[in-house]
């Protein structure tokens, strides 16, 4: 099987579990993780069993290598009509929806580049922590698209409008110094999962 082949059968997302977190990872780095369809029906069933169980506190979501999530995967994009657009679009909005909607506490933790729908599923968790090295950007108006995953409310909301204007407008890329200037982020930290995973234990002593 050559290197191509490999990568084609890894599993999308890979689910780890620390003590009472769970930790979902996009795991095709090669491809910049892209949310395809299969991709987000991959996270909807462990969504599905996670969100059931009582022993788990948090869900962490996150990337590998240098990318958390780079967007919807622009080949499937190509081949939407306005009706399959539409149900392309719910589809996301649903899924976001019940992420935010979660028990547990959900947390992004963004590893790396943070792009389009990438943005959209990290605004749909209650916490956002980022490395260093984290970059977030809307794209979508360099594509001539814009997100239908309800990006444009949630960052508004988060940043302000003006600022979540500025970002959709001119596809400006924003680093993680800038990001929790603008409260985009609540925390910056390396290596990424330790600080989430710190986070989550700070914030359910404050709530316990």
């Amino acid at each position: 099987m050559g290197d191509d082949d490999s990568a084609a059968a890894a599993p999308a997302v890979v689910v780890e579990e620390v003590g009472a977190h769970s930790i979902l990872r996009f795991n095709r780095p090669r491809e910049r993780n892209p949310l395809s369809l299969s991709t987000l029906a991959v996270l909807e069933q462990a969504f599905d069993e996670l969100t059931t169980r009582a022993d788990l506190t948090t869900i962490i979501i996150t990337g590998t290598d240098d990318v958390f999530a780079s967007g919807a995967n622009i080949r499937e994009l190509r081949t939407l009509t306005p009706a399959t657009a539409r149900e392309f679009a719910v589809r996301g909005q649903r899924l976001f929806q019940r992420i935010a909607d979660a028990r547990q506490l959900t947390i992004a933790a963004v590893n790396g580049y943070c792009m389009g729908g990438g943005l959209d599923l990290a605004l749909a968790c209650d916490v956002r922590v980022a490395s260093n090295g984290a970059v977030f950007a809307h794209p979508g108006a360099r594509l001539g698209i814009i997100t239908g995953w309800g990006g444009t409310q949630r960052l508004a909301r988060l940043v302000g409008t003006a600022r979540a204007l500025g970002m959709f407008l001119t596809a400006r890329r924003v680093g993680a110094a800038e990001a929790k200037a603008i409260g985009l982020v609540e925390e910056i930290g390396d290596p990424v999962i330790e600080r989430a995973r710190a986070t989550a234990l700070r914030l359910a002593a404050r709530d316990g």
